[in-house]
């Protein structure tokens, strides 16, 4: 009985590997996004001429959101496969990422809200940029959802900073607190 169990910890614990594939095509959606953005930038480039000063900063903007969308995408990849598939063996990588230092699937959570917020954010300033183009409906359920983006940023953080530091409180020594 001790070996099928055995053997079924070692199944589940393989199962994490089901996963690479996913990240796989997430480091494919991101080659996509860069040709994208390469696309309207060439698109800017181009026209630039004859854009107004509106449309170019629109066109900024679009760039600055593949950008960050792009941002997502390699915050998932890379923390998600170490979070949840397995170790990167980077710690004497030169350009290893400030952030994956202390990379846990709470503050994965905290950062992907952020980012989300963020371009959130992007969408809601190009919609106030190019205001005559956009029904007021519209605006006001871009403003209701940043602001819920903004909202689930905090709970999360602020859940996080206690989880994190009521676990750090359990692990000192008595009369460390």
């Amino acid at each position: 009985m001790k070996k099928i169990e055995r053997l079924l910890e070692q199944l589940i614990f393989s199962s994490r590997w089901l996963q690479a594939p996913m990240y796989v095509g997430l480091i494919l959606a991101g080659c996509l996004y860069a040709y994208k953005s390469l696309v309207e930038l060439s698109h800017l480039a181009m026209q630039v001429q004859v854009l107004t000063e509106e449309k170019v900063m629109l066109g900024v903007l679009n760039l600055i959101d593949v950008t960050m969308v792009a941002n997502l995408l390699i915050m998932v990849i890379i923390g998600g496969y170490a979070t949840f598939v397995s170790k990167l063996d980077l710690d004497e990588h030169a350009d290893r990422p400030d952030w994956l230092r202390s990379v846990s699937a709470g503050s994965l959570k905290v950062k992907l809200a952020g980012s989300l917020a963020s371009v959130s954010g992007i969408h809601l300033l190009k919609s106030f940029v190019d205001i005559k183009e956009v029904t007021p409906e519209n605006v006001k359920w871009q403003v209701i959802i940043h602001l819920v983006f903004l909202v689930s940023t905090l709970v999360l953080a602020v859940t996080e900073k206690i989880l994190h530091s009521t676990s750090t409180h359990e692990a000192e020594p008595a009369g460390k607190h």
